[in-house]
């Protein structure tokens, strides 16, 4: 079959792009399946599609309109006759064909989330980070650079958290981000379950339309109390940060694991684990407790670029064990990903302060946490201001 852009590239220019925005849709919890997708339309028609804050589509304007219509549940016939009425030179039957094509290749995105949505899909798109974006994909926001009172805390994140925004200001900050274009949020810190007001936050990110995530050190989660107003207020996924060595991060994990299936909880959950020169001999035995506590899905990083041979030994341990493999936290659309290592000859470029960025708790904007590099305060400067900065840095 002809392939969608291929039909319509003729015809498709001269037709008027769909205004842009950020749309979003969320399954029904009696939905059967459970997805959530961001469509952000730039003004030449192109798009960004986002499937479960995890799959990222860079689209041309023809997949984008049958985005757009797929966002808004717009009945296949109906969006079959809008577009046979937008354009010339293809027939209602045919608009309706290409649509029900495009669902079905979306579709398969959340039956088989870690599959290359670029070699399937077949859509004519752009590379990551290699055009131009009008908005990050996602905002870091770190909540605070307090941690737990047994936790040893980095001495320079301590020494930056001179001030933190209140509740107030935080909700201001997403509202910004979603009038920007942002449609995706992750709480960290610090330790950001310290914050009193997370549920109130997440509450008002779900209301918004933002899809939310929260990395932690996971002790608070033990709580089913605490948990479920988290889930109820939002929370889309969950990063347990893993201090292997500390046997009360197991503890945790294990009663956080009880309580998400006790409450049918509908949260992704991923354990991150970071290796280092001290836990590199343990992997295997690592990621084998991990699979007998319940977890499904693990992300990996290392702390040296001297352990990739490890990261690489750590990723084919954890598909052994039959843990599905996240790459995307807590760095976003990593540089890590093998699916991108393995369909491109270079490495892909760095998406820091362009694909993604961090908020400090005092409102700074950096490129991404550890790029000491303030772009700007997300609060008090316009969006094109630090946009400009990001641009120039």
């Amino acid at each position: 079959m002809t392939s969608i852009s291929d039909r319509v590239r003729l015809w498709w220019e001269r037709s008027e792009p769909l205004p842009p925005g950020l749309y979003q849709y969320k399954a029904p919890v009696d939905a059967p399946l459970h997805y959530r997708m961001h469509l952000r339309l730039e003004p030449d028609g192109s798009g960004v599609l986002l499937v479960n804050a995890q799959t990222v589509l860079h689209v041309n304007q023809t997949a984008a309109e049958y985005a757009y219509h797929l966002i808004q549940q717009t009945p296949p016939e109906e969006a079959a006759a809008q577009v046979a009425r937008r354009y010339r030179g293809v027939s209602k039957r045919q608009a309706q064909l290409d649509y029900q094509d495009f669902v079905e290749r979306v579709e398969t995105l959340f039956l088989i989330p870690d599959l290359d949505p670029v070699m399937y899909l077949g859509f004519e798109r752009e590379d990551p980070y290699a055009g131009h974006i009008s908005a990050p994909y996602r905002l870091d926001c770190a909540l605070t650079y307090h941690y737990a009172p047994d936790a040893e805390p980095e001495e320079e994140l301590v020494h930056r958290a001179a001030e933190e925004l209140d509740t107030a200001e935080w909700k201001r900050i997403l509202d910004k981000a979603w009038n920007a274009g942002i449609p995706h949020i992750i709480f960290t810190g610090g330790e950001p379950t310290l914050r009193d007001d997370l549920v109130e936050l997440l509450q008002h990110a779900e209301d918004t339309g933002l899809v939310t995530g929260l990395i932690t050190n996971g002790r608070r989660l033990a709580d089913s109390d605490y948990l479920d107003s988290l889930v109820l207020a939002g929370l889309d996924h969950v990063v347990i940060v893993l201090q292997p060595s500390e046997e009360q991060t197991w503890e945790s994990l294990s009663s956080f694991l009880y309580w998400y299936k006790v409450l049918e909880a509908d949260l992704h959950i991923t354990a991150h684990l970071t290796i280092t020169s001290n836990n590199a001999g343990m992997i295997k035995d690592l990621l084998a407790r991990l699979a007998e506590s319940g977890v499904h899905a693990v992300s990996l990083s290392a702390n040296s670029t001297e352990l990739t041979g490890q990261l690489e030994e750590a990723r084919n341990l954890a598909a052994e064990q039959g843990l599905t493999l996240d790459w995307d936290i807590p760095v976003p659309y990593s540089d890590l990903n093998p699916v991108a290592l393995e369909t491109q000859e270079e490495q892909p470029p760095n998406g820091a302060g362009r694909a993604w960025m961090y908020i400090e708790p005092d409102g700074d904007i950096l490129p991404s946490q550890g790029i000491n590099r303030v772009l700007g305060n997300f609060l008090r400067d316009s969006w094109e201001k630090i946009q400009k900065n990001a641009n120039l840095a």
